[in-house]
């Protein structure tokens, strides 16, 4: 052994001594074990549902695998690119065969196709017939007032609301903007940050004078293609690609076991935990099997890698985080129904309602939008991921749930779509994170990574702290577990 290679050596060795317990099998959870697991850690995943992805569901409807959560990913993001191309899955990253956005419900009755020339639905143009549908001739001379008004920058107006509202008027901010900010993210846009939520927006607009004349300057730089990516087959098998790769690299993933919480010990960190045939090695017990009592796993790192309630009871005994604006659930009802009227995509590949117009906050055809989940499906049945506006109540039945979101799907979509259309389905709840562009997202952000940084070992990622999106839960979870293998391996790191 050389001089030179004893540092490698040693390094490699405290690699292989450090012991990681992952808390979440979401796409968070596999991203960070997956780095930890590359360079040598032994890793245990724990996830307490019965699969793992998160957010990345899939279920069994009408005899075909059908995604149920998330069915792509922001194009344009290096992390993403990377992740596929480690994984072997390159060749099989994918653009929408139809990506066009409807808006529904607007006050004239109908539905119109979003106007190409929008920023976050703020629109270049007020005057372009396009834009009429959405607004009329009173809104668009008031819109126009924008060109009139007197220039100031963004940085005296973050709100996306009251910027909208006060430059083009209130039919701009509830017939355009809204519905994308409502539908696509959860969020209404008084509570978006609209430098956060459009970068140069700010320059463009005290540079050409008007809101109008910024989005315009923007669109300039717009990339071509699709603003997402998938993967043939679906976003499921990136989850099977990031399992499989974990299992080769030695990580153990155990599903249906829950972390009920940490205890910090002088070396590192104790987690118990509940669930089916777990030992107190990690290692699956095959001497009691079905015996769900309490056991322990110890690690020198532990990532937390669930939704923000879970994470929240987790961390509280250790970190004094600052409470987020309360998250609220999502309930997304997938159908898969007879449809013929929908092969020709006569509203697109996604409706989002103006808020307070439908039972359904949006509705994606993913049969009209991804051309591996229209040649599964085949002619005339269509898979449709109705989002809801609002959670069901607690005694409303599963027959029930599904009665709205056929009844609002078929309202969004202008067609017919009765009871005997349906030929399955499946419901599911989960919360919704605020995106990255969310009002004070980042300083909440940092102040909670600086208090969970104060805990060695101790590392937090999902949506909740990077955001709404697989691209950016993906960055920032890559970006935390580089941060962490450093701390670790090499020791603090000087600041530069």
């Amino acid at each position: 052994m050389t001089a030179d290679s004893q540092p490698l050596d040693d390094l490699i060795a405290h690699a292989h001594e450090t012991r990681v317990v992952v808390i979440g099998g979401g796409i968070a959870g596999l991203v960070a074990a997956y780095e930890f697991a590359k360079v040598g850690m032994p890793v245990v995943v724990l996830e307490r549902d019965a699969g793992f992805g998160g957010a990345i569901g899939r279920a069994e409807i009408d005899g075909m695998p059908v995604s149920t959560g998330a069915t792509g990913w922001s194009a344009g993001s290096a992390e993403m690119a990377a992740l596929v191309a480690e994984l072997g899955l390159s060749d099989d990253v994918v653009e929408p065969k139809e990506d066009a956005v409807w808006i529904a419900g607007l006050p004239r009755g109908g539905a119109a196709p979003l106007p190409t020339e929008t920023v976050l639905g703020i629109p270049a143009n007020p005057w372009d017939p396009s834009v009429h549908p959405f607004i009329g001739l009173p809104g668009a001379w008031r819109a126009y007032l924008d060109r009139l008004r007197p220039p100031f920058t963004i940085g005296k107006q973050h709100n996306l609301a009251t910027l909208v509202r006060s430059r083009m008027g209130a039919a701009v901010l509830d017939n355009l903007v809204a519905p994308l900010s409502v539908g696509a993210f959860g969020i209404d846009p008084v509570d978006v940050d609209v430098v956060a939520a459009a970068p140069g927006l700010s320059s463009a607009l005290t540079r050409t004078g008007s809101l109008g004349g910024a989005v315009a300057d923007l669109l300039v730089d717009r990339p071509a293609g699709a603003a997402v990516r998938s993967l043939d087959g679906g976003l499921p098998r990136l989850v099977d690609a990031l399992c499989e790769r974990l299992r080769q690299l030695g990580a153990q993933l155990h599903n249906g076991v829950t972390a009920m919480g940490l205890v910090r010990e002088a070396a590192g960190w104790t987690v118990s935990v509940e669930g089916v045939g777990v030992d107190v090695d990690g290692a699956a017990s095959a001497e009691a099997p079905g015996d769900a009592s309490p056991r322990t796993l110890t690690a020198e790192i532990v990532v937390v890698a669930t939704d923000e309630s879970a994470a929240a009871a987790l961390l509280a005994p250790h970190v004094a985080i600052d409470a987020h604006p309360p998250t609220h659930e999502r309930h997304v009802v997938t159908l898969v129904v007879d449809a013929p009227s929908l092969d020709s995509a006569p509203r697109g590949a996604t409706v989002h309602a103006v808020p307070g117009t439908a039972a359904a906050a949006s509705v994606a055809v993913d049969s009209v939008r991804w051309a591996h989940v229209a040649a599964l499906a085949g002619a005339g049945r269509h898979v449709l991921q109705v989002a809801l506006a609002a959670p069901p109540e607690a005694a409303d039945s599963d027959a029930a749930v599904v009665a709205v979101a056929r009844e609002a799907a078929s309202v969004l979509l202008g067609v017919g779509l009765p009871p005997a259309a349906v030929r399955g389905w499946n419901h599911a709840g989960y919360e919704l994170a605020r995106p990255a562009s969310a009002a004070g997202h980042e300083a909440r952000m940092q102040a909670a990574r600086s208090a969970v940084s104060q805990a060695p070992g101790l590392v937090a990622v999902g949506a909740w702290m990077s955001g709404s999106g697989i691209a950016q839960v993906v960055r920032d979870t890559m970006a935390e577990a580089e941060s962490v293998r450093q701390r670790i391996l090499w020791g603090p790191q000087p600041e530069r």
